[in-house]
């Protein structure tokens, strides 16, 4: 089921998935090349502001999501959901792709994300890499090189992580947390820690932050991705899933990384390159965590020459 809300001069659809309400948006659906946008961690949709319209303008048919947990979109708990971590932000992504894209497009898509979003859109490459023609993280979160052992593949040992993280999540007090961030604002500081250039941190950047954080059940949803994203199995994280795709038939992989990049240092992206060398990686400089809204240009024109070079291929 689709309904349709304005707001904003633009038109905000939501789809029922798994009974949960996800909102997503799109610009041009008829044009030929399908291109899906995914945001950060406390972000949604409205973060990609500054690219959509240069996409959509460029011939792509431009569709961004707000992952279950974040933005417009419903914000379950563990009661409802278990646990949110990329592995079920990558179901929603595919089923999105079959419910929403596939009947009015059947082009393979490439998909952009920054950050959780570039680790979202990793984890669909090794999932469904017949539907994706490439994926551009701007960057890609996650320690790059990790030696997994065999430790998870006794139950007992899974089990009894799980009940100690749950427990530890369930007493932790979020609600105060969030409570204490928005009464003081402290998004603001942790805006001025992502972004570099600190003129783009204005009213409706702290808005697209705090209002979602502001909604009753942000605190549940927060823990159900605490539990997701520290019990998942080392089969979502990063160096697996890149090493999974460097044995396979390899996805079109570009890295966009800001130089002063704060909270994922660009040193994680040199070493991704050097340990996967079929993995691009672009520096724009003099720029921080979300280059996407920070050097929009730049970075729309990096994504525009590399997708374009994948059509020759």
């Amino acid at each position: 089921m689709i309904l349709k809300i304005s707001t904003n001069n633009k038109t905000c659809n939501y789809w029922i998935w798994n009974g949960f309400k996800i909102a997503w948006f799109v610009e041009n659906e008829k044009n030929n090349i399908p291109l899906l946008f995914l945001h950060g961690f406390g972000a949604n949709s409205d973060h990609w502001k500054k690219n959509i319209k240069s996409f959509a303008k460029g011939g792509y048919a431009v569709y961004s999501v707000d992952l279950l947990g974040f933005g417009r979109s419903d914000q379950p708990g563990i009661k409802e959901i278990g646990k949110l971590d990329n592995g079920i932000w990558c179901d929603q992504i595919t089923d999105f792709i079959t419910d929403i894209i596939r009947p009015i497009n059947s082009n393979k898509l490439v998909i952009v994300g920054n950050s959780l979003g570039g680790l979202v859109a990793l984890t669909c490459a090794v999932s469904i890499p017949e539907e994706i023609s490439g994926i551009i993280a701007s960057p890609l979160p996650d320690p790059i090189g990790l030696k997994f052992n065999n430790s998870e593949n006794k139950s007992k040992f899974k089990s009894l992580k799980y009940k100690i993280i749950r427990l530890f999540v369930s007493f932790l007090p979020i609600e105060l947390i969030l409570f204490v961030i928005n009464r003081f604002k402290l998004i603001y500081y942790f805006l001025n820690f992502a972004y570099e250039k600190k003129e783009f941190i204005d009213n409706d950047l702290f808005n697209l932050i705090s209002i979602p954080s502001k909604r009753p059940s942000a605190a549940r949803a927060l823990r159900a991705m605490c539990l997701g994203m520290a019990t998942r199995s080392n089969k979502l994280k990063s160096s697996f899933l890149l090493k999974t795709i460097s044995k396979v038939k390899k996805v079109p992989f570009l890295l966009i990384w800001g130089e002063k990049d704060n909270f994922i240092p660009l040193n994680y992206g040199k070493r991704i390159a050097k340990l996967f060398p079929w993995v691009k990686l672009k520096v724009i400089l003099n720029s921080g965590h979300c280059v996407h809204d920070e050097d929009p240009q730049l970075f729309n024109k990096i994504s525009k020459e590399w997708i374009e070079e994948l059509s020759k291929d």
